[in-house]
């Protein structure tokens, strides 16, 4: 498949924006209020835990990011420490990305290590999606709170290969994440056609595919528990899960973790990609907490 991936990238930001004007500030609220009613996750930040929720369309996953605005804010934190994919929207990108996937090293690639705000190091980060419905959440929450003092600060890993503390600015990620409480987002199963996969072995989501994605997910969960850090790449690279990096920095950052999925949210991608169904991405509602 021949994939613009600049033209990608300006769909789906424009996408994402339409979604989150269409939702409005009651939608917003409203998403809040029920994630609230059915989370109460602030301990389990206050305690060392991370919370990973999904990218997908917000009408979708909303309510996952909610709760963990939600959490973050209850945790009483000054700080919160949001890592986040940082998707191969360019061919210089993607070929690292395949690159270090088959073992190569990191270090070859320019676009190894943390951006985010505030670093003097690359900036593909700033037209990235995957932050964009936390930071949509987080202003309403703030907002409706009368919350001004706190700080939201992204970071954004690129190509650990089973390596989390080899990444530039590692050091100061780490810093940060001693007093702050840390979320993350990825999308740890893309499926389908629109995906490469043949029609074949493509699963429709409302029958087995999301079944699918929960059992890879949670083999997901456990090499990350392991601390299996190659093997978790491997994994991600085979359920075309965007997470890998992600979930690598936060396993190094908190060490010893156990996991659960709590819920899953799946989005329809035909239209993004121009490919016929069943093409699909979903991301679990995990939550990791510090091991006894």
């Amino acid at each position: 498949m021949d994939l613009d991936r600049a033209a990608l990238q300006r769909r789906v930001n424009e996408m994402y924006q339409h979604h989150h004007d269409a939702l409005g500030i009651e939608g917003t609220h409203e998403m809040l209020d029920r994630a609230a009613e059915r989370w109460d996750l602030g301990g389990l930040l206050e305690a060392g835990g991370v919370i990973d929720f999904a990218h997908v369309d917000v009408a979708d996953c909303g309510t996952h990011v909610a709760a963990a605005v939600n959490a973050a804010l209850d945790s009483g934190a000054d700080t919160v420490l949001a890592i986040s994919v940082l998707h191969a929207f360019s061919s210089e990108m993607e070929i690292a990305r395949r690159d270090v996937a088959a073992g190569g090293a990191p270090a070859a690639h320019p676009t190894w290590g943390i951006q985010g705000p505030g670093l003097d190091f690359r900036e593909e980060w700033r037209g990235d999606h995957a932050m964009r419905s936390l930071r949509h959440f987080w202003a309403a929450a703030t907002k409706r709170r009368g919350i001004s003092d706190r700080r939201l600060i992204e970071r954004y890993p690129y190509l650990a290969g089973g390596n989390p503390q080899d990444l530039p600015n590692l050091e100061e990620t780490a810093v940060l994440a001693q007093s702050a409480v840390i979320l993350a987002t990825g999308d740890q199963f893309h499926h389908g056609i629109g995906y490469g996969m043949s029609p074949d072995e493509s699963l429709p989501a409302e029958t087995n595919g999301l079944q699918a994605a929960r059992e890879s997910m949670q083999i997901g969960i456990e090499l990350i528990e392991a601390g299996d850090y190659w093997g978790y790449d491997q994994h991600c690279v085979e359920a075309k899960s965007d997470d890998r990096d992600v979930a690598q920095l936060f396993r190094f950052l908190r060490g010893p973790m156990q996991g659960r999925l709590l819920d899953i949210a799946w989005s329809d991608s035909t239209q993004l990609y121009g490919e016929p169904p069943p093409t699909w991405a979903a991301g679990g509602f995990i939550v990791f907490e510090p091991a006894d």
